[in-house]
Parts: C-alpha cells; structure tokens; sequence
C-alpha cells in the first residue's frame, strides 16, 4: 500500500525540500564529519512533523521497540546497519543478548523482541532474549501471531557478567527506557558492551537536555544550508518545580507558556502563516505521569491546571517542558500521521506513519488507539532524486525525513556525550 500524502506540494516546505535535495552532497559530507567526532546513540527512533512550512523532530527514543512496523524491504537496510554497528564496537562478537523492559507484555512488544532478534541473526549473531523481571524463573515460549516462537529466558549474573545458562555474550542490547530506574542487575557490566548505555535511560535523561543539543545542531545545518534553523526545529522553554497535582509552580509554567506562543507567533507573522499556534506542555522526564497537554492560549491553560489540581497522585515538584507545538499536514486513509523515521548506528533504516483516526493534527499521536502504516512508495528506490519535479517527490520526502531524523540522532549523540556520568573531563 502506498500512503497518500495530503501535504501541500507548494510552499516553504517544497522550498526547504529542494534546498536539501540541492545541497546533498555538502550535507553527507556533513554527516560524515559529525560521525568522525562523535558515536552515534547505536539506535534511534524520531517522531517527526510535517506542518507544510515546517518539519521537526518532536521526540527522539534511544530505546525503539516498533520494529516489527519495519516493511520487510527495509530488512537488508537494518542488518546493514545491525553489522556495522556491531563491527565497530565488537568485531569479535558472537553472542548478543536482548534485554526486554518488564512492564510491556503486549503482543506487539513481543513481536517487536521477535523482529529485532532476527535483525540481528541476519547479522550473523547468536540471539537470545533474557528477561530480568524477577517472576521469569524458567523459559517462557511465547507464540506470536505470525507463527513465530519467541523464547523469553531468566538472566544469571556473576560477578562481572550478564548471561544466561549455557550462553555467554559479548554484547547486552537493552530494548528498556529504564523509566523506573536502573536495576542493579545492570551495573558494573565493564567486561561487556551494554547498549546504549545506562545514562540514556529515562531515570536519568532529560528531553530539555536533547533539545538544547538538536538546537545546537539545527543552527549549524541551518547556517550549511543557509536556511532559518526555525523551519527544522521547535522553539521550546523549560519550566522548573511544577506540579500540577497540587497547583504549584503554575506561573512560572504560564510565563514560559506564553513566551513561546510569543515567539511563534512572531514566527508564524514573519512567514505568512495563517493559523492559529499552539504549544504542547510535558514532562521534561519520560518517565513521569504527567499527562501531554496541547495550550493554545493562556485561559486555555488556566482551564486546563484547574481541572488537573487534585486529580491522581502528586509526583512531588517536576521540571516541565513547554515546546511550540507543530502540527502535522499528513494523513494515511483519513487519519492524522506523523511519520517515525528508525535508524541503527548511523544509518535510515526505514519507518512508518503512526495514524490516529480520533486526534487533531495540533495534537499528541503516541496514545491508546494509534496504528501502525508503513512507510511506502510505488517502488523500493528510497534514494533522493535530485533535479526531479516536485510533484513526484515521494521518494525525496523519504530522504527529507531520514535528514531530519538524522539531525536528531546527531543532537542525540551531543546530549549522551553531555550526560556521560564517566566522561573524562579536562582542564
């Protein structure tokens, strides 16, 4: 199936398009450079947003687990990539184990463990997949609804290693967002490659801290491309001790709210652009509860803090980032969509459209009731296409994600060098 897109082929974006087909070259080269001065987080999923005249990362996941929404002709591309990247960190490898997060145990999940383990079986690993939830005592087969066993094994630590009985790896791949902190079955692993790495998990992360990286990056291609870096990033702000719970902390929140909503309204009169701008307010950790909040105007917001004070279990004081909000201008078979670019090492391996047919295109898609489209052209040629109209600029469009995603991977790789609790610092 071929996914329609209903973005208007004229306009800023068509414009920012062709700049980035015109300037491939500069821009590989770019990359290339980048990747010689920093490691790539080993895989990266990108939320991305198509408004027309803008396209924006708005959330960058070091711990994909949407393979199995993977086309199998993006395949070849991910053990591609599954091979270089386990070529540069362990050429000898042979063993890989998989480390499942304990709170998902969803058919999807398990077909997502399903699809990377034979990722990287192509890649020539010996895979399994061992759980570190304290109820798996013993194998557990689980049977997936396209036929396949999945063989879920309770991990044994030593002194110094993870494995389990009779299996002995090189390499711990983590497919856990650690929201809920790291376990110390994972510590002190310094005779095996664990990825990534423990700071990229969401008991430590901070979204400010990537998009105070990805602006960093965005202003740099802005200048190689000589483009305003707001057509390929979100204006955000961060708000500090909230809680909305108990109703504290809420103007501080309401000044930076309405900071941004300045901004880009100044943004939107600059450009031409006749819509009304919105932004979307959450918690600056992942692992908080905090609900994902669409503020279009600051009686909005006061409606919205009082029907939240009181309500469910205080989390105590939260940073809170307030983040312009980019629609999106995409729909697959009626449904607003938001393309999800994946890569592995350095590399695109492909994507999907999350489509929500019940939410607004001013609004958060990553919820209960959200399915899964593949990313799809009338042939498998997914290279750019320099010189072509633009009416025919699927395949370009595909590129014009996978630059942005990389964009984002980029400021990924600045935000885990920033963070890295281990990093030798000189003076």
């Amino acid at each position: 199936m071929v996914p329609h897109l209903v973005t208007a082929l004229t306009g800023p974006l068509n414009e920012l398009e062709q700049r980035v087909l015109e300037g491939m070259p500069a821009i590989e080269r770019w990359f290339r450079l980048e990747w010689m001065e920093h490691t790539p987080p080993f895989y990266t999923s990108v939320d991305v947003r198509n408004a027309g005249f803008k396209l924006a990362p708005v959330d960058t996941n070091f711990f994909p687990r949407g393979w199995h929404n993977l086309t199998q002709p993006m395949l070849p591309l991910a053990v591609q990539a599954a091979q270089a990247a386990i070529e540069k960190i362990c050429p000898e490898a042979r063993n890989l184990l998989i480390i499942p997060d304990n709170k998902l145990k969803t058919t999807s999940y398990y077909s997502n463990l399903a699809r990377l383990a034979h990722i990287f079986r192509l890649a020539g690993l010996n895979v399994k997949v061992g759980s570190i939830d304290p109820a798996i005592k013993s194998a557990k087969k689980i049977e997936l609804p396209s036929g396949e066993l999945l063989l879920l094994e309770p991990v044994v630590r030593t002194k110094r290693r993870l494995g389990i009985k009779n299996f002995d790896p090189c390499t711990i791949l983590l497919n856990t967002d650690l929201a809920a902190g790291t376990p110390g079955i994972l510590e002190d692993l310094h005779e095996q490659y664990l990825l990534p790495p423990l700071h990229a998990g969401w008991s430590v992360r901070r979204k400010s801290h990537h998009f105070h990286s990805y602006e960093e990056v965005s202003k740099r291609f802005g200048k190689l491309l000589g483009i305003d870096p707001w057509l390929i990033q979100p204006i955000w702000a961060k708000a500090e001790d909230v809680d909305l719970t108990r109703g504290s902390g809420t103007e501080g929140l309401a000044a930076q709210v309405d900071a941004v909503l300045a901004k880009v309204r100044r943004k939107y009169k600059e450009y031409g652009i006749n819509e009304k701008p919105f932004v979307i307010v959450k918690a600056d950790n992942g692992a908080s509860s905090m609900p994902i909040l669409t503020v279009r105007d600051a009686r909005e917001f006061e409606a919205l803090v009082a029907s939240l004070k009181g309500k469910g279990e205080s989390e105590g004081d939260i940073d809170v980032l307030v983040q312009e909000g980019v629609r999106t201008s995409e729909r697959v078979n009626d449904g607003v969509a938001e393309p999800v670019v994946y890569m592995m090492d350095r590399y695109v391996v492909g994507g999907f459209y999350r489509v929500h047919p019940d939410r607004g295109s001013d609004e958060n898609l990553a919820i209960a009731g959200a399915s899964f489209v593949p990313l799809g052209f009338p042939d498998s040629a997914h290279l750019p296409q320099p010189g072509a109209r633009l009416t025919a600029s699927a395949p370009n469009r595909f590129y014009m994600y996978g630059v942005i995603g990389r964009l984002a991977m980029v400021a990924g790789a600045y935000e885990l060098e920033a963070t890295n609790p281990e990093a030798e610092v000189y003076e």
